[in-house]
């Protein structure tokens, strides 16, 4: 039984690497259709699990919508190019607390947008963390932070 199980899960990351080669697949719900579809009977959280063994990641296709991505795609021989209207939209929340400021994404899509800021550093922030869902912004100055968050907004809006 063992066996088989493990050889089901081989076919499926088989079939999840040629799905995200194909560049066309945004959501883990569109995944799971995309692999019942080809026979595997898959959950949301199975599709999470074999995204993070597989290392995909979200990224911005040429035509600037989000898609996964598998990390030999990414390799890039120049500087990263910058997101433009793919990053837009994905703003779903900002607030901060006087010290540190929190911003709320789509699932699966705030690395994406904390590595953009990362990039961009506007208001010249010091750096992120992101979750899943949820990137954590050290502004600059704590005593312009309110521009810190107004630069973020115009940044992601």
């Amino acid at each position: 039984m063992a066996a088989t199980t493990q050889a089901d899960a081989r076919a499926r990351l088989q079939t999840l690497r040629k799905l995200l080669e194909e560049g066309t697949v945004s959501t883990q719900e569109e995944l799971c259709e995309a692999l019942e579809k080809k026979n595997f009977s898959v959950t949301q959280s199975t599709i999470s699990r074999d995204l993070r063994r597989i290392g995909a990641v979200k990224a911005v296709s040429i035509e600037g919508e989000i898609v996964y991505r598998l990390p030999d795609e990414l390799m890039l021989p120049t500087a990263p190019p910058m997101l433009t209207s793919g990053i837009k939209g994905l703003l779903l929340s900002i607030e901060h607390n006087g010290s540190m400021i929190v911003i709320k994404t789509p699932p699966g899509s705030a690395s994406l947008v904390a590595h953009h800021l990362d990039l961009t550093k506007p208001a010249g922030i010091l750096g992120t963390i992101a979750g899943d869902d949820t990137i954590f912004v050290a502004p600059a100055s704590v005593k312009k932070i309110d521009l810190t968050l107004e630069a973020i907004v115009d940044e992601l809006s």
